[in-house]
């Protein structure tokens, strides 16, 4: 965990897994490196909040592997679930639900799954499709402290590869590239 910056009351909080994601952010706003995965990034925004300081909102910037072919581009995303979690099991063993989805927005956008796990699977990314259109490692673990904080949040994803076979390579090659788009967006979107 890194934070780049002060977090303050007139400003959001870039959230960023990796250091390659956030390489062209520059220093206007301030920036939560968590760390790749949900404990990760749980650990590190909680941390950051629990100091006192609270942003206007806190947004996601970051890669995501496309569940479905043609998926390119940025996103907003609108519902985030996670795909690591049997839910269904849970709920059968206890009554109550643990993990259900979030809804972020009443804008129109992709579902995103969070998982510890790389998905380069095509099996595995057949399988996800059936509920989501991309995938990501942080995302609802951010979201859930994010609501848990009563802050807003935005999941903002770049689609960096298509979660089969390869996809840990394409992620390398195209990393950079994602990480100026994203940039792009924050200047572009953000007022700071």
């Amino acid at each position: 965990m890194r934070l780049i910056g002060t977090v303050s009351p007139d400003r959001p909080l870039l959230v960023v897994a990796a250091h390659e994601e956030a390489a062209y952010l520059g220093d206007g706003l301030p920036v939560l490196l968590t760390g790749m995965g949900k404990v990760n990034a749980t650990a590190a925004l909680a941390t950051v909040l629990a100091r006192g300081d609270r942003p206007s909102e806190i947004v996601n910037l970051g890669t995501a592997g496309a569940l479905r072919s043609g998926w390119a581009g940025t996103h907003q995303v609108s519902r985030v679930l996670q795909h690591d979690l049997d839910t269904r099991v849970l709920h059968q063993l206890t009554g109550r639900t643990y993990g259900g989805p979030i809804e972020l927005g009443a804008e129109p956008g992709p579902v995103l799954a969070t998982g510890d796990l790389f998905v380069s699977d095509p099996e595995a990314r057949d399988r996800l499709a059936q509920s989501a259109d991309l995938v990501d490692m942080e995302g609802y673990a951010l979201a859930t402290v994010a609501r848990r904080a009563e802050l807003p949040i935005r999941l903002i994803k770049h689609v960096s590869d298509e979660a089969g076979a390869g996809a840990d390579r394409t992620w390398r090659e195209s990393v950079d590239d994602c990480a100026k788009i994203l940039a792009d967006w924050v200047h572009a979107q953000l007022t700071f």
